[in-house]
């Protein structure tokens, strides 16, 4: 695997994600943000923060597969939710717990996640953008 996660000593150790993502393959790969559409373009999860985020999650996994990756292969994720508050932390855990659930792997990344006033479409909640390394 061309990915290898740790939280190194003298930081704090989350149990949501990973504060370093340590690279060692030779294909680097960044993905559009993916937001909670299916394979036809057709909006998921209207109004549904959890179900937004697993389709996100859902799309990455597919994109990444169509190269011959895997989530397994992202380095790092930049989540932006929509008028964000502490209080949607377990929508978001929902989501991503489901999408992992469905794929098989361990979705503990290293993540950013940034609160937005709104993004591209007015029913989108979330987009979630990836790096990722493949051998």
């Amino acid at each position: 695997m061309a990915i290898t996660l740790i939280n190194p000593e003298g930081l704090p150790k989350p149990d949501v994600y990973r504060q370093l993502s340590i690279a060692t393959g030779s294909k680097l790969v960044f993905l559009a943000g993916q937001v909670a559409r299916d394979a036809d373009g057709r909006p998921v999860g209207e109004g549904d923060l959890a179900a937004q985020v697993e389709q996100s999650y859902l799309n990455i996994g597919t994109a990444l597969a169509a190269i011959g990756g895997s989530f397994d292969d992202v380095a790092k994720l930049t989540v932006y939710v929509v008028d964000w508050s502490p209080e949607k932390l377990p929508l978001l855990g929902e989501g991503v717990g489901r999408a992992a659930a469905k794929l098989g792997v361990d979705p503990v990344k290293p993540i950013t996640l940034l609160g937005v006033a709104a993004l591209g479409e007015p029913d989108l909640l979330v987009e979630v953008e990836a790096t990722a390394v493949l051998e």
